[in-house]
């Protein structure tokens, strides 16, 4: 908005540095736009006030007149280029001299305080006062911290933002206020347990409100303290990202992993859309004019889509009504209630009208008042929280058997396919996720019928309860009476509660089991993305194929596409086709080969593993793996594998794709749609919006760990940053091919459509070689006869080019003179520059010695001195904070992460399935994890499962427990053969250990 709702924010934060300070100054140049807006704010609420306020000085008269005298002879652009030249030299310089660092703070706030002045000419008077009295506070600030040593400390909040914010429609969502309000409020509190917000901070306001709290049905939901609840709902109302939350707000969810952060998301939307759905219903029924004080009552205690439809049922438009209703329009509901509350004085008889149908015989009516009672008990909240807590207490159990019409309609293969299920009945509480999804599968194929089977026992215990308690007569009831208050709780419970009840079991197991399974794809898919790359080697990848032969392609280190050809191995011509294999191997000194697992993959390893063992490809070593090629044939002939590989046949690009899913698997397997890969288990049953929601969500968290280098990554790899699109990701890379390289993360607010939220989220994820960067700066000042040094170039030269090219021209001066900060090649956000400057101060390190082994041992000994907490209280942040920070600095530069993940596993020689024996120890591959079971490639040709209950906790090794809950795609295994099955090509294992 402009630069006064950012002032309150800021004073939360008591003592500001001189160079901060410079920062925030350059919000006040706003375009007049934003200026327009200051008139219409209002202070936020219990906005604390800054604790140390400094006294102001004498000092501010004697800025006044030189703001008079200079004011007009300084244009626009000038101002921007000053700005943002002490911007650069505050945080990306490290050894500039306090000197130089007073003469700039008194140019920006002369700048400062002349545009106030002007602003307020055309403001009210309220306003302008207001203004006024924030410039005396900055004043007084800056003229407090001119005699302060650079060494003075600031709250977590990063003061890099600043000046390009000005496009953001909204600028009270630019906001980094979080951290020091996280900040106070984890000072005077136990670890670990950070109050974020007030004492009422779990009342947060829902578009639409409820009859129950939001964040306590999300808390029960999901397991987690409402507390962390009302924070991850609070961060998703500003849009904030998964990765950034799990990265750079650690503290506000209680280090939740991305996966339960996830789970937490989907069960807010859940409740958010029964919400809607119920308000959206209310004001149907409204507009008919059939509500009722009662209705609306039990429609906004409505917690679940099977709940609204089953209080909402009988006023759908087009609906006969019910038989409750019907007996209603006759009058009978009077009599219904006079039977509880006053049955002495009730007589049926006085109800009949012989003329009337439904009311000519007594047992019209007593049918009637039957029908109205059992309605009343079927909505009432407390009779169905009562059987929903009896049917958890006492036996359920969901059954299915082979349906009567299956073997007339249904293919006998479907048939055979669930044979397990048959004859099937299991608890709900003990069923297995993979067997409901199982069930309903065979449900929809009209293999199997399903029912839920609720014991006796529960009614009868439901009836008594009911007799006694919530529904008995207030007063003596006849004999008679009591038979239809009997019959009524009778048929209550089996036309009406039971059904729903069986909905309910059913919708609860079936999403349970769909997200469950979309969460083992997601982890399968996280494992896959995240396979340690095989860099700096040229690899061969092979397609293979029998008709139409084995396609090849050689690809260089750097992913260029050096050669392909066709070759047929398996149509008689293999021993010639060898010899044109060797050429090329060794034309480009390729001694690694890719083999695809599809059709014919086999034979193909076979072929390659026959001369390798004859070591046919002399002098060479090569060695083969066999990659999963899900996906390769429908990527080969997408509109960007045509882009990318213009006039090349699809069927060489697959083996392109093959090849480079060893070299980086993440950079290419986020070319193809995420369930086309593979690695799911009844991917195509589930809901599809919340599997494409969860596996965007999974790619998105891999790209943005792993962090890409903006002036080299692919526009489809930049999509998947948190915080952009395809959008933003385009306008990027026409940025970067109109501008030049990047070189620093401020730029990014200069791309179209990066807003201040955008490059809040996606900053942290973007990496700069500096190296690069290095080179081409120097390239750039050669050229422009000026000399690359380590103080920044002064600002009064900038101002004078500025104001004689103009305003158009002077970002192109200033893209010249911005300085490469070391910082931009980290995982350490902009938000929290200005603590890694302090933190690097503090241990006596440089920003040139990032990730060098120095660095590593300075930051060691100081956190042996120190310790983590007395270190972050000082610096005033977090411990999460301050380890995203050491993180930063430690990290060589180039680092990924990934690299702690398993290779691929290459191999010389192969295994036959009929030369494996009981008891055999191997090691192999996991190749797909599903709820049932893990599938391990132990190079045999057919995958071995080793099943569920195999793999246990005592096996999983500690390091490897921290990638998922458990085994992944890609981890190397040790197992053993349990049982062979020749005919039916199984293998089953026993899990040893994870390599």
């Amino acid at each position: 908005m402009s630069s006064l709702p950012r002032r309150a924010k800021v004073q939360v934060q008591g003592v500001v540095l001189k160079d901060e300070f410079s920062s925030f100054s350059e919000l006040s140049s706003a375009s007049e736009e934003d200026d327009k807006e200051d008139s219409a704010w209002e202070p936020q609420k219990k906005v604390p006030r800054s604790r140390k306020q400094p006294p102001p000085k004498e000092s501010k008269p004697k800025r006044m007149p030189r703001v008079k005298k200079n004011a007009p002879q300084i244009s626009d652009g000038s101002e921007v280029v000053v700005v943002k030249e002490e911007l650069n030299s505050s945080v990306a310089i490290a050894d500039t001299a306090l000197e130089d660092r007073k003469n700039k703070l008194d140019t920006v706030q002369t700048l400062k305080t002349a545009k106030t002045k002007q602003k307020c000419a055309a403001q009210p008077h309220t306003v302008r006062r207001t203004k006024k009295l924030k410039v005396d506070e900055e004043t007084s600030k800056a003229s407090n911290l001119e005699g302060e040593s650079s060494s003075s400390e600031t709250p977590s909040t990063s003061t890099v933002w600043g000046g390009t914010c000005k496009k953001e429609e909204n600028d009270d969502d630019f906001t980094f206020g979080q951290s020091p309000l996280k900040k106070i409020k984890t000072e005077t509190c136990p670890q670990g347990q950070p109050v974020k917000f007030p004492a009422n901070a779990n009342n947060i306001k829902e578009e639409v409100e409820m009859n129950w709290d939001m964040v306590q049905v999300l808390s029960e939901r999901t397991n987690i303290e409402p507390w962390v609840c009302a924070n991850i709902i609070r961060l998703f109302n500003d849009d904030n990202t998964i990765p950034f939350i799990i990265r750079y707000r650690k503290e506000l969810i209680n280090n939740l992993d991305a996966d339960s952060l996830r789970e937490v998301q989907q069960t807010l939307e859940e409740l958010r859309a029964v919400a809607k759905k119920v308000h959206s219903t209310i004001q149907k029924i409204k507009k008919e004019g059939k509500m009722s004080e009662c209705l609306l009552k039990a429609m906004l205690n409505c917690k679940t889509f099977e709940e609204l439809e089953h209080v909402s049922a009988p006023y759908k438009t087009g609906s006969k009504g019910t038989k409750a209703q019907r007996a209603r329009q006759l009058g009978l509901e009077g009599a219904a209630r006079a039977l509880l509350e006053k049955p002495g004085e009730l007589s049926l008889l006085s109800y009949i009208r012989p003329d009337v149908k439904g009311l000519s015989t007594l047992q019209d009516i007593e049918i009637g008042v039957q029908h109205i009672l059992a309605d009343m008990i079927a909505k009432d909240k407390d009779t169905l929280d009562f059987i929903r807590n009896l049917c958890q207490k006492r036996h359920v159990c969901i059954q299915s058997s082979l349906a009567k019409v299956s073997s007339k309609k249904v293919n006998e293969k479907d048939v055979d396919k669930f044979l397990l299920y048959q004859h099937f009945s299991c608890n709900i509480r003990n069923i297995h996720h993979h067997q409901i999804l199982a069930i309903n599968r065979g449900e929809n194929l009209k293999v199997l019928t399903v029912k839920v089977n609720i014991s006796d026992g529960v009614k009868d215990e439901f009836c008594r309860w009911c007799i006694q308690n919530r529904w008995r007569p207030r007063s003596f009831a006849r004999p008679e009476l009591m038979k239809i208050l009997y019959n009524s709780l009778n048929d209550s419970f089996k036309r009406l509660i039971y059904p729903l009840l069986c909905r309910e079991f059913r919708a609860k197991l079936t999403s349970d089991a769909e997200k469950e399974s979309v969460m083992m794809f997601g982890r399968n898919l996280r494992q896959l993305l995240l396979t340690s790359p095989v860099p700096g080697r040229t690899l061969m990848g092979v397609d293979p194929g029998y008709k139409h032969g084995c396609k090849l392609a050689i690809i260089s280190p750097t992913s260029q596409i050096l050669h392909t050809d066709v070759v047929y191995l398996h149509c008689g011509q293999g021993f010639r086709e060898a010899a044109k294999i060797k050429t090329l191997l060794l034309n480009f000194n390729c001694s690694t080969v890719v083999i695809g697992n599809g059709t014919a993959c086999r034979e193909t390893e076979a072929y390659f593993a026959d001369l390798i063992m004859k070591n046919y490809f002399a002098p060479l070593d090569v060695v083969y793996c066999i990659v999963s090629e899900a996906g390769a044939s429908i990527y080969s002939v997408s509109p960007e594998a045509n882009k990318e590989m213009p006039g090349l046949d699809p069927n060489l690009r697959s083996a392109v794709s093959i090849a480079r899913r060893v070299q980086d698997p993440l950079a290419e397997l986020v070319k193809i749609e995420p369930k086309h890969i593979g690695v799911g288990m009844y991917q195509h049953d589930v809901s599809q919006t919340l599997l494409k929601a969860t596996l965007d969500s999974v790619v998105e968290e891999c790209v943005s760990f792993v962090g890409v280098d903006i002036n080299i990554c692919s526009e489809v790899l930049l999509r998947h940053i948190a915080g952009l699109n395809a959008n933003r990701a385009k306008n990027i890379i026409e940025w970067r091919e109109k501008n030049g390289p990047f070189i620093n993360r401020e730029q990014l607010k200069k791309v179209k459509g990066l807003g201040p939220k955008s490059f809040q989220q996606c900053a942290g994820f973007i990496r700069i070689n500096q190296d690069y960067i290095r080179t081409f700066c120097s390239q750039q000042t050669e050229t422009s006869g000026q000399i690359q040094g380590v103080a920044v170039t002064s600002s009064a030269d900038v101002e004078v080019t500025n104001e004689k090219q103009g305003k158009k021209k002077s970002k192109t001066a200033v893209n010249v003179l911005l300085k490469p900060n070391p910082l931009d090649q980290t995982c350490i956000h902009p938000e929290s520059y200005d603590i890694a400057m302090r933190f690097l101060s503090s241990i006596g390190g440089t920003l040139y010695e990032i990730g060098k082994p120095e660095m590593q041992q300075k930051i060691n000994s100081f956190l042996e001195k120190e310790g983590m907490e007395k270190i972050a209280e000082r610096l005033q942040t977090t411990v999460h904070t301050l380890q995203v920070i050491i993180d930063g600095l430690s990290q060589p530069e180039s680092f990924d992460f990934r690299t702690d993940f398993d290779k691929p596993d290459f191999k010389r020689s192969i295994v036959c399935l009929e030369d494996l024996q009981i008891g055999t120890i191997l090691t192999g591959k996991v190749e797909n994890a599903t709820l049932f079971g893990i599938f391990v490639d132990i190079g045999v040709g057919k995958s071995g499962l080793i099943p569920i209950r195999n793999v246990t906790e005592a096996k999983l090794s500690k390091t490897k427990k921290r990638r998922s809950l458990g085994l992944g795609p890609g981890e190397r295994v040790e197992v053993q053969v349990l049982n062979i099955d020749i005919p039916r090509s199984r293998i089953t294992l026993d899990l040893i250990r994870v390599l």
